[in-house]
């Protein structure tokens, strides 16, 4: 006992010595904001403790350079993605927030949180916390293929996740097929995706459990296993503008979730490139589905809603059949809630349509080379016969009838 309390008072005293060297800049109505460099005259910095110290809405700018955690073992009491929720399990944390609205602030990616844990920076109860331009690396996969390891987890929480570099989170555990995503929200959080990149990491790149829900932006996400984005349970989602490539799966909605999934470019996956299954209720509008592995969209079952329209499919089905056949368009089962209108399925390896009556020609479906004139951000080219042939219900910006494909000329 004696040894503890001894252990504990070097823990305070080693706080203690550091904090003074961190430049408090103000405070208003008790909300603080600290500058805390990197290290400090030969010194690591426990920036764990000074969030723990920080009042709720305080702001951290961290400094350059990389800010090691000391992971900690829990015990997860739900399981976020198991058949029974209420599942306990095992895993690591490195950073936690937890009861309190924090907003921590890099200088870039040269501000590096090394996490070494399964839930890197982990945010609990925490209502408005922002986590923005700095890097999320060196994550180390639980042996708990039940863990839902992630550079950022959050549980009922509402959470910015804004120009971070969620990065290299790429360690496995032999015995796990799962590894470390991007972000996972999860028990009713309310995510904000904005803006990111999220590459080279062993999972998803952004998965929705158990009540989430997000608003995903403008993110570049690639490079990694399972799918970029993956929504599920009875999370739900916007997700638009982004880029998905390198993964093995692009964008599905599963489960009792729904999504709103417009703008997308999701080219270069190996398997589909967006897809509906369960009971699932998906809306995809003028997004690009560009030489995914195989099938470009898909309906994964007889009860999920989809609509799908003005969207750009060719060129997929480049790699032997895994997940879908190599087409553009795929319906396992006859579903009478799905609709297509107003696409372009053009150029896909084993033909335009599997499971369901060739459309071309019909409800506004075409098969057109888009003749894209920039691959890296698949603009039409002026001119073409894409553009103001969309769904008559949609409009662009400029209040012209809708083009086939992204909306941004």
């Amino acid at each position: 006992m004696a040894q503890h309390r001894a252990s504990k008072a070097s823990g305070k005293a080693l706080v203690g010595l550091m904090l003074p060297l961190f430049l408090v800049l103000s405070r208003t109505a008790g909300a603080a904001i600290v500058r805390i460099p990197a290290e400090t005259i030969g010194l690591s910095v426990n920036l764990q403790a000074l969030i723990n110290r920080a009042q709720d809405g305080d702001t951290l700018l961290l400094g350059e350079g990389m800010f090691k955690a000391a992971p900690q073992q829990m015990i997860d009491s739900l399981c976020g993605n198991c058949e029974v929720h209420a599942t306990p399990v095992k895993a690591t944390v490195g950073f936690v927030v937890r009861g309190k609205r924090l907003t921590i602030i890099g200088t870039g990616r040269s501000t590096i949180l090394s996490t070494r844990a399964g839930y890197g920076v982990y945010f609990e109860e925490s209502d408005g916390s922002i986590l923005e331009n700095l890097a999320v690396t060196g994550g180390l996969r639980d042996p708990d293929g039940r863990a839902t390891d992630a550079a950022v987890v959050a549980r009922r929480s509402r959470l910015t996740v804004k120009e971070c570099a969620l990065v290299n989170n790429a360690a496995r555990v032999d015995t796990v097929v799962v590894g470390i995503g991007g972000v996972i929200g999860r028990e009713g959080s309310e995510l904000f995706i904005i803006g990111n990149e999220i590459s080279n990491n062993g999972w998803d790149g952004i998965a929705l459990y158990r009540g989430a829900t997000a608003y995903v932006t403008d993110n570049v996400i690639s490079e990694g296993r399972g799918a970029g984005i993956g929504i599920t349970w009875d999370a739900s989602a916007i997700v638009l503008r982004n880029r998905i490539s390198g993964y093995w799966k692009g964008i599905g909605t599963f489960g009792s979730s729904r999504a709103v999934v417009r703008d997308n470019a999701v080219f270069d996956n190996l398997g589909w490139g967006i897809i509906a299954t369960g009971f699932s209720w998906l809306e995809a509008s003028n997004n690009v589905l560009y030489h995914n592995g195989n099938c470009g969209l898909a309906v994964w079952s007889e009860t999920c809603t989809a609509r799908f329209t003005n969207n750009i499919v060719v060129k997929n089905g480049w790699r032997k059949e895994w997940v879908c056949p190599c087409v553009g368009v795929w319906a396992s089962g006859k579903n009478d809630h799905a609709e297509f209108s107003y696409n372009d399925i053009w150029g896909n390896e084993a033909g335009a349509y599997t499971g369901l009556s060739d459309l071309t020609g019909v409800n506004g479906n075409l098969a057109i080379d888009p003749g894209f004139a920039d691959r890296n951000d698949f603009k039409l080219p002026a001119g073409s016969p894409l553009i103001n042939v969309g769904n008559p219900l949609l409009t662009d910006t400029d209040g012209s009838r809708s083009d086939i494909g992204l909306t941004r000329r």
